[in-house]
């Protein structure tokens, strides 16, 4: 038979037995009880303060993360270039067609080796000038045309991303690879450029592809006190499409110069806020945006990696958001 006994009563802090009360709520009955004893009263006070230490507290904000260094340059530098490189810079621009200016293209059969280094890429293909976009007035009157232009601007802009997304396929790069389409001219670009562009776009991502532009970050003065961007002129006449901007801006300031920083200046410093790469050296330097950090340039008005002694390969610097901007490897 069993016999229910009376509930135990709780034993007291200082008593033999075992409470079931926690610590913290014994610790206030305490001080109710005995807050004249001073020296109980500081104890409670240093074991609620050990209580509250252990518990942790907010964590720290991780530091903005840093740029990256990277180079481009028209021609492919030399496969006995690639390990003296490599010691300063993590990424390397890489053209899919012949860069402008030029007939043929020197890039093709390297992205492996250059992968293998560890490079990141910036994947380019050399866009029209505006001028090739116009047709001229001495031709029939249809080609001179608003609404002609317009779709002879879209053809070309759907032609050439299939043949750069064609090249980059078979030079190895993934699907989504930003390919950046190189704009030399600055300044407010005309309706039939930005048709190109958006059909340039448009193809692109049916392609797999992700479409990227590299152009100039620096205001054109257009009068009247009046000046444009043209990154800020795109990404007004984009709509809803997505680009990634490579700017250039090698004026002085915002641009360090030539000189190799510790830590490179990042893409957001360079005017266009929303840029994810910025080219912020040129070689050869021009004089007219470059005379405040002249001395950051060599004799010979160019820049060169910091192991390249003897001055082989005149580059153009770079800093981006990633090791690889357009996500190539």
């Amino acid at each position: 038979m069993w016999v229910r006994l009376p509930p135990r009563a709780p034993v007291s802090f200082f008593g033999r037995g075992i409470s079931t009360e926690t610590p913290l709520r014994r610790m206030l009955k305490l001080i109710f009880a005995c807050s004249h004893q001073k020296v109980l009263g500081i104890s409670i006070i240093v074991f609620l303060y050990s209580l509250l230490s252990a518990v942790p507290g907010p964590s720290q904000q991780s530091p903005a993360p840093l740029a990256h260094l990277g180079f481009d340059r028209n021609d492919y530098p030399g496969d006995t270039a690639l390990p003296i490189l490599r010691k300063s810079f993590s990424f390397t621009g890489y053209w899919l067609g012949p860069p402008p200016g030029a007939e043929s293209n020197s890039w093709p059969g390297k992205r492996e080796l250059l992968r293998s280094l560890g490079f990141g890429f910036l994947v380019l293909y050399s866009g029209p000038q505006s001028n090739e976009l116009q047709q001229k007035r001495s031709e029939a009157h249809v080609f001179n045309n608003l609404k002609s232009r317009m779709s002879s601007a879209r053809k070309r802009g759907a032609n050439d991303a299939r043949q750069a997304a064609a090249t980059a396929r078979r030079e190895g790069f993934p699907a989504r690879t930003v390919i950046f389409l190189d704009i030399e001219e600055g300044g407010r670009l005309p309706a039939v450029y930005h048709a190109y562009l958006r059909a340039w776009v448009d193809q692109l991502a049916q392609a797999g592809y992700r479409a990227g532009v590299y152009c100039s970050g620096m205001p054109v003065d257009e009068g009247g006190g009046v000046s444009i961007v043209t990154a800020d002129d795109i990404r007004n006449n984009m709509g809803k499409r997505v680009l990634v901007y490579w700017v250039y801006n090698d004026g002085c300031p915002p641009s360090p110069g030539c000189a190799i920083p510790q830590n490179p200046p990042p893409p957001s410093t360079s005017g266009v806020p929303y840029a994810t790469v910025w080219q912020f050296a040129q070689s050869p330097r021009r004089k007219q945006f470059t005379a405040r950090c002249a001395v950051s340039y060599f004799a010979d008005g160019n820049c060169y990696a910091p192991a390249d002694t003897a001055h082989s390969w005149f580059l153009d610097f770079d800093s981006a958001d990633s090791t690889d901007p357009s996500h190539g490897r």
